[in-house]
């Protein structure tokens, strides 16, 4: 009945992480989220209870995060259902090992050190989550501090430490209502909840103080976002490319009529080769000289040398009001099992199994360069749909000198799941961490307007046809993060390390 009680803490903890996030969830419930997991690992006989607790709370948590990836494999990728839930229960099962290692060493702690082990858990937490934004398929969704978007006043310590810190924050409210909950003494229990509140105090003082101060500004500029809502379908059909492409031109002439200077449009929205289709690129190269913009589109690359192996990149390239092109980017943070199939060797058995994933997935070629242009005679930079939750790829733009981030992406394969809502919100934290706006172009939504605080100024509707044209700041100049990187993270893990190797030796003597 205790591992039954325990076990079912820790499935409770997962529901709460899912409740943290869009869109069936609030960003409220993160705050308590992780305590029922930690009163379980407070009682886990054994590091390796510790570590199948943790497992339970980030399968469940995965599963309902994650849900959707199913559907874009077999919808858009050609899977059969049964293997489409398969990749999605595989990649769910990868991301749960994430939470067992939190699990694991703070069961440890606690059996070396009591349960005020449980107060240092935010180090555990915020370690697993560098390690998971950097190994196995690198898929960082929905760290715990992404839930915290919509209270501006406790994400701008994002600008020192990017998400990690705000998720050491609401890891640790919710080890001190853990702590508290345990502890049988009242003295300790005030001291614990003055201290944390005093700690989550301080954070949003300073974040409201941040966000009544004015960021610097080196000039404006008219923004015109294009959300054309093409459907996924129709996106790569030949009979309807052309038509595709008139309809973001339509949209660019009525943003350029509300006085846009530089027009984004989403990723992959010219669906043909720039290079190989000269009379696409000359009207597209017309069009920047007749209204006088920046154009900034989604188009990708590729390479089919003679003798040499086809590679294919997800491009951006901007144009200038002379027809010019000066940005060609690519993509180099590819998704997985939608640009590249992670694992390739351990998924498919060394080829001899579900070879039908590799063929259905593309197989794009990860760009190497943080290219940054100019618009007007300040820095512009565009990165390109799931790079927008990667913190330390981000900030390589404003340390090349990025004065303003534009992010071009297609949640079209997402349809109307939660997926959308998230990416956003992970989107929003670039323009924290690095103090700049964030325009946001996306082929079905959401196309948004984030301010160098993280707030969303102006939104769009999912699957419906939108422009939205706001002038916005050049901001230059860097954060501590942008400067130093994930330095908080990286400590966090060390200090983890450190504790573990502590404890082990104070059981060794």
């Amino acid at each position: 009945m205790i591992r039954l009680r325990a076990e079912a803490l820790a499935f409770l903890s997962g529901l709460l992480v899912v409740l943290s996030f869009p869109r069936f969830g609030h960003g409220a419930v993160a705050w308590v989220a992780l305590a029922p997991l930690l009163v379980a690992l407070a009682g886990a006989p054994s590091p390796a209870h510790g570590f199948r607790l943790g497992y339970i709370t980030g399968a469940v948590s995965s599963l309902g995060l994650v849900y959707w990836t199913a559907t874009v494999v077999v919808q858009y990728g050609g899977l059969h259902l049964g293997l489409g839930i398969a990749v999605m229960v595989m990649l769910c099962l990868a991301l749960a090992l994430f939470p067992s290692l939190f699990g694991l060493l703070v069961a440890a702690w606690v059996r070396a050190l009591g349960p005020r082990a449980l107060l240092l858990s935010p180090l555990a937490w915020v370690a697993s989550e560098i390690l998971r934004a950097n190994t196995l398929c690198n898929f960082s969704w929905c760290l715990l501090g992404y839930s915290q978007q919509p209270f501006p006043g406790f994400i701008q310590v994002a600008r020192y430490t990017a998400v990690y810190g705000v998720s050491f924050l609401v890891a640790g409210v919710s080890a001190a209502f853990a702590s508290i909950a345990l502890e049988k003494r009242a003295g300790p229990r005030w001291t614990i909840g003055l201290l944390t509140a005093t700690v989550a105090a301080g954070v949003w003082i300073h974040g409201e103080w941040l966000l009544g101060q004015r960021w610097p500004e080196s000039g404006r500029v008219e923004v015109g976002l294009v959300q054309a809502s093409i459907l996924q379908e129709d996106k790569w059909d030949p009979d309807r490319a052309i038509e595709n492409v008139r309809r973001h031109l339509q949209l660019t002439r009525g943003a350029a009529a509300q006085g846009a200077r530089l027009v984004a449009w989403p990723e992959s929205a010219v669906p043909f080769s720039f290079d190989a289709a000269p009379e696409v690129a000359e009207e597209l190269r017309s069009l920047a000289r007749e209204l006088s913009i920046y154009l900034l589109f989604g188009n990708d690359d590729r390479e089919d040398p003679p003798g040499g192996p086809y590679r294919a990149w997800v491009a951006a390239k901007m144009l200038t009001p002379q027809g010019e092109m000066v940005l060609r980017y690519h993509k180099i943070r590819l998704v997985p099992f939608g640009e590249y199939v992670p694992l390739q060797p351990v998924l498919t058995l060394g080829g001899r199994f579900t070879s039908r994933l590799v063929r259905q997935v593309a197989d794009f070629t990860p760009g190497e360069e943080h290219s940054v242009a100019e618009v007007d005679g300040h820095r512009v930079s565009t990165f390109i749909c799931y790079e927008a939750i990667f913190p330390d790829l981000i900030r390589q733009f404003t340390v090349r000198g990025a004065e303003l981030l534009v992010n071009i992406t297609n949640d079209a394969w997402y349809g109307y799941s939660s997926a959308p809502y998230q990416h956003l919100e992970m989107a929003a934290f670039r323009a924290v961490e690095n103090e700049k706006y964030l325009v946001r172009a996306a082929n079905t939504g959401i196309s948004a307007v984030v301010d160098p605080r993280g707030r969303i100024v102006e939104r769009s509707d999912l699957f419906r046809p939108a422009t939205l044209v706001r002038e916005v700041a050049f901001v230059p100049g860097t954060t501590f993060y942008a400067r130093h990187g994930d330095v908080f993270a990286w400590g966090c893990l060390a200090a983890a390390a450190a504790i573990t190797a502590a404890t082990w030796r104070r059981k060794r003597l």
